[in-house]
């Protein structure tokens, strides 16, 4: 198994984070890879609660997942975080209800008020967060390590998987029969928002669908921003 040679690393990563830095949350995108971490986080029966942002657009699938992960994982509930009405409604009125087509700047300002702000909200308070994000999935994350500072939270922010592949991510999934979004099995290998996500061709980079009418330099929501590298004790 490829990804064996790589498990005992990233649960001893998620042992540290849930034993130095409480209270830490994971913030669960319902993708393939946080998938794997809500499985690891289960089974090895860490102190990390797990949230979601809800932003009102997710397709019908993702809404089908989160009721599989709750029935699968109660020792982990997910609490899931809503967008602030009025924000949602000032936005739509000045903008439309897909305003997010017309620019860059219209989208990142709708993915501030549907992603943004909940998530500043979820992570109030606590000591650490934790991603699933992998080096692979895009040019914006090829310089992320498995931990950094995140200064414009004021938190740590760690990715336990950010050596692993995307064949790493399914051959887990399968072996250990974790439930995963059904749009995967239609061509998403990255979904978000419904309306802003659509299934890939084949030869096509796995974050093409996400955005598709931006630039691939310009295509994250805001959530990743570039931190500061992490300093481990010594170095």
């Amino acid at each position: 198994m490829a990804y064996a040679d790589k498990l005992p690393a990233t649960e001893q990563l998620l042992e540290r984070i849930a034993r130095d830095y409480r209270p830490a949350v994971f913030a669960n995108s319902l993708g393939a890879e946080d998938m794997v971490l809500t499985d690891l986080i289960a089974k090895l029966g860490l102190d990390i609660e797990i949230f979601s942002l809800d932003t009102g657009r997710l397709p019908a699938e993702t809404y089908t997942l989160l009721q599989q992960v709750g029935e699968r994982y109660p020792s982990h509930p997910v609490s899931v975080y809503f967008p602030q009405t009025d924000a949602t409604e000032q936005y739509v009125r000045a903008h439309g209800i897909n305003g997010f087509y017309q620019s860059v700047e219209q989208r990142k300002g709708c993915c501030a008020v549907r992603k943004i702000e909940p998530l500043k909200r979820a992570l109030a308070g606590r000591q650490a967060w934790i991603t699933g994000l992998r080096r692979e999935q895009s040019p914006t994350r090829q310089d992320l390590g498995d931990g950094e500072f995140d200064a414009d939270n004021g938190l740590w922010k760690f990715n336990p998987l950010i050596e692993w592949t995307e064949a790493d991510v399914w051959e887990y999934l399968r072996a250990h029969d974790v439930p995963y979004n059904a749009l995967h099995d239609q061509h998403y290998p990255s979904i978000g928002c419904a309306p802003c996500t659509r299934a890939i061709s084949v030869g096509e980079d796995v974050r093409a669908g996400r955005w598709w009418w931006e630039n691939p330099d310009s295509k994250e929501c805001g959530l990743h921003i570039k931190a500061s590298p992490l300093r481990r004790p010594g170095s």
